[in-house]
Order: structure tokens, then sequence, then C-alpha cells
């Protein structure tokens, strides 16, 4: 899957690397066969099922965590400095993370990184049942898991192509994100109950050795022999290379500003859900479990609904109304002091953020150059994980300050305008299928 470096996006005619369009007829069935069609391929299996199981893990420790260090020092900027740590690194490292994915087998890198989150994770788990951690050993740790974060996220986002042939790629991306957030529906739930009944060490036990099972089947995964490439670059002149290809690619650009915005706007509300669960709910982990879990359940309902209708809507179009829903709902969120419609209105929430970065992130993969490919999901990784800390540590200064729902009201009058511009700016995004 390759294009010409020097093509234009915003010109007429097909995508470069884009599947070409079929017909009406020509399209398959909606069937549960059409929705899980990635599963058919074995290394594509493997990837899925350790990968569930160690999101779940990870989900448990992420809500477990943000609870925690609230629960220590009561303070909602804290959760900020959480985010932020975990995130920096994204500023530092993922656009180096981009190129390595397209220099070493990514299956190796994702065993490697793996492995070291696995370490984190027991490490944390061994401080807190001590009962010796304090907020700093947190936000360090969580650096440090950003570090391995930053090289995981492009080799994970560019695997996915090695294991699926190209007409099942969109699925297998919609079905990566169904995995994805059905762990982020069940896990923190079964986090917020396992916390409040046996404490947060168990939480991050269990994630530590979730991560086994992704790590065995990466070793069980077997590909084709592929001649192996030789780099006579360094590293720095592969990824300037990389970023003057991306400079031509306008359509890939503004979808990664899209991005942007509804993580740092959007995504963000997510920070301030134990203080919310909290001081506006008066109720306790697992009350903060159960929001996490209620925006993962709209989150999986998106998932199946994009990976069943993919050859049959108009991605840009659904990615450009996902992107219109968020505001609104997190408007009515930010009025609202019932945790019955806090958690119906984070299904919208949920919903709405699933089909912008599911969307964005299939648009991507269809148009970029495969000799390119690891670098610009490094890019399109950083677009994500760089902004999220941004949005973090933003969003809980500003709850310090203004409180939480004023904070929440805030961001989604700034993702409102921003919406309306991209939506005026953007006429091609919208007709892109």
């Amino acid at each position: 899957m390759t294009g010409n470096t020097s093509s234009e996006p915003d010109s007429p005619g097909i995508e470069p690397g884009s599947p070409a369009k079929l017909s009406r007829s020509e399209r398959p069935r909606i069937s549960w066969q059409a929705t899980f069609a990635g599963l058919r391929h074995r290394n594509y299996r493997l990837w899925f099922i350790g990968q569930i199981i160690s999101l779940f893990g990870s989900w448990m420790q992420m809500t477990a965590q943000a609870f925690f260090i609230f629960e220590l020092t009561r303070s909602p900027v804290f959760l900020g400095y959480v985010g932020f740590a975990n995130g920096l690194p994204s500023w530092l490292f993922m656009l180096y993370g981009g190129v390595v994915a397209d220099r070493i087998s990514r299956k190796k890198i994702l065993i490697i990184t793996q492995t070291i989150m696995m370490v984190l994770a027991l490490i944390l788990a061994l401080l807190t049942f001590t009962q010796i951690v304090l907020p700093w050993h947190i936000i360090a740790l969580a650096f440090l898991l950003g570090i391995a974060n930053a090289f995981d996220a492009p080799a994970r986002q560019a695997f996915v192509n090695e294991l699926v042939p190209k007409e099942d790629l969109l699925n297998a991306i919609a079905l990566n994100s169904m995995m994805f957030h059905s762990a982020a529906a069940i896990g923190p739930a079964v986090a917020g109950i396992t916390y409040a009944v046996l404490g947060p060490g168990w939480c991050f036990t269990i994630n530590g050795i979730s991560f086994l099972a992704v790590i065995f089947n990466l070793v069980k995964m077997s590909f084709a022999a592929s001649e192996k490439k030789i780099y006579r670059k360094s590293i720095s002149k592969d990824l300037m290379d990389g970023l003057k290809y991306l400079k031509t690619q306008k359509q890939i650009l503004r979808i990664m500003l899209i991005i942007s915005f509804s993580t740092m706007f959007g995504l963000s509300i997510a920070t301030l859900f134990p203080a919310w669960a909290i001081n506006i709910l008066h109720g306790d982990a697992t009350t903060n479990g159960y929001l996490q879990g209620s925006r993962g359940v709209g989150a999986v309902i998106c998932s199946l609904v994009i990976a069943s209708m993919s050859q049959y809507i108009s991605r840009g179009k659904v990615l450009l109304l996902g992107l219109a829903s968020l505001p609104v709902f997190m408007i009515l969120f930010s009025i609202n002091s019932s945790f019955v419609l806090s958690a119906l209105i984070l299904v919208g929430i949920g919903a709405g953020i699933i089909a912008v970065n599911n969307l964005a992130n299939g648009l991507i993969q269809t148009l970029v150059s495969e000799d390119f490919r690891g670098r610009v999901m490094g890019v399109y990784s950083f677009s994500f994980f760089g902004f999220m800390p941004v949005g973090a540590l933003w969003i809980g200064v500003l709850a310090e300050h203004v409180t939480s729902p004023y904070a929440i009201m805030i961001n989604a009058i700034i993702l409102l305008f921003f919406t309306i511009l991209i939506w005026i700016k953007s006429p091609r995004l919208r007709r892109n299928d």
C-alpha cells in the first residue's frame, strides 16, 4: 500500500493508498461474520485475545491509580500531574518511536515495551502493599510508563497492518477499538469493586499479571520471511524525511489536528472522574469505576456499529458528527449532579470519542504510504498521547480554581468553536468515504 509522497490529498480523485470504492451490490452484507472479519486471521486472533486481557488489567490500574492519588492528596490538580507525567514522554520520544517502528521488527518492540510496562505495574503494587507509596512515586512511575508507551504506541498502531490483509484492515482497526473499550467498560467497574474490597494494590497486581497474555501471544505469532531493509540514513534524517512527507498530506494533517483538539478538550474530562465521583456525586471508588465503565459502554456500542457498517458509512462525515456530539454531551454532563444521568451522558461521550478516534485512525491508515507508515503513526500517536497530558494538566488546574463543572463547561465551549471551524474548513473531509 504505497502512495506518491508528493501527491496532494485535497486534489480530486482517489486518495493515495485508499482501496477502490465498491458499488452497493459489491459490498458485503452486514453479518456477524463481516463484523468480526479480522478474527479469521490467526495472528490477529492472537493479538486480539492477548490485548483484551492486557487492556482489562490496564484499565483496572488507570482507574485505581487515579482514585488512589486523589485519595492520598484530595487535590484535583494531582490528577493532572499524573496525567501530565504519563504523557510528557510523548513529546520527548514518540516521534522517534515512529522511526524505530519503521526500522525494527514491530513484534520485537512490543514484546520489550509490554515487558517493561509489566515490571512497572508490579513495582507500584509492591510499593502499595508495603504502604511506603507516596504521591511522587506514582508520578515517577507514570513518567516511566509514558516512556515505554512512547515506543509502544507507534509500533502498535502500525502493527495491525501486518496482521490482516488490506481488505480487512478497517475492520481490524474497528475491532481494536472495540476490544480497547470493552476493557474500558468492564475494567473500571471491576477496579472500583476490587479497590473497595481488597485495596489498590491488587488492582496494580492484576494489571502486571495481565501483560503475560499479550507477551505470550506475541511470541506465538509467525510471519512470512521478508527481505531485511538496510537503513543508511540516521534516525534524525529518517524522522525529517517522515515529517517532510507528512507536510504534503494535508488531509492527514487535518485529521491529526482533530485528534489533538478532541483529546485535549474532550477526552481530558476523564481526568476529573475521581473528583466528580466524590465531590459532585458523593460516591466512592466504585462510583468512579462506574463512570469510567459508562464511557466504555458507549465506545463498545459505537465500535461494533463501525465494524459492521464500515463499508456503508461516510467515514469523514461520521467522524465530524462524532466530534460535534462531544461538546453537546459535555455541557449536559457539566450541569447535572445525578449519577444515573452522568452515566447515561458518558455513554454518549464514549460513543463520540470512538467515532472520532476510530475513523481518524482508519482514514490515516488508508491514506499513508507503507514506506512512512511507522513514522506517520508515530505522529498520529503523538497527536493523541502528546495532548492527553496537556489536557489533563489544563483541566486539573482549571478545576482547582473554578470547580470541576465549570472546567468541563469551558472545555466544551472551546471544543464547540473548534468543531464549527473545522466543519466549515473541511468540505472534502465531509465527503470522504
